[in-house]
């Protein structure tokens, strides 16, 4: 029985640093949006290149509420805030991307597909954490039995 996580203990199981994974995450999203933009500046009308920046913007604004949101839903401070609160404020970060990306394409500032594009820079940032985690388990030969 000694050999049964501790299901009270705080540490991750997987020994992993979370801080770090969401630090390469957001540094590639920003890498995405960044190479994305530059790359339509060349290529692209302005409006899909102002949907891109807008769309990644709002990705980058969204990961950072969603971290922070969940965060403070889990937090040890539970007894001295109100968790209605803090799961509205997960719940609002949807509606204020959505007014924002609807808003501007009725301004026709930017162009939705793009925009929807910028939007999906997590995407990328997961494919390339996951491919480094691939990549470290074959060279250190983690996960065999």
């Amino acid at each position: 029985m000694n050999q049964i996580a501790d299901s009270m203990s705080r540490e991750p199981l997987t020994g992993m640093d979370t801080g770090a994974v969401e630090l390469r995450i957001l540094r590639v999203m920003i890498a995405t949006v960044v190479l994305a933009v530059t790359a339509s500046l060349v290529f692209a009308p302005w409006r899909f290149t102002s949907g891109l920046v807008l769309g990644g913007g709002l990705s980058l604004l969204n990961y950072h509420w969603l971290r922070t949101s969940v965060a403070a839903i889990f937090g040890d401070d539970i007894e001295t805030h109100h968790p209605r609160v803090r799961v509205s404020r997960y719940l609002i970060r949807y509606f204020v991307v959505g007014f924002v990306a609807i808003a501007a394409y009725q301004l026709q500032i930017v162009s939705l597909p793009a925009t929807i594009a910028g939007l999906c820079s997590f995407v990328p940032a997961l494919f390339a954490e996951a491919g480094r985690e691939f990549y470290l388990a074959i060279i250190r030969r983690e996960e065999s039995y």
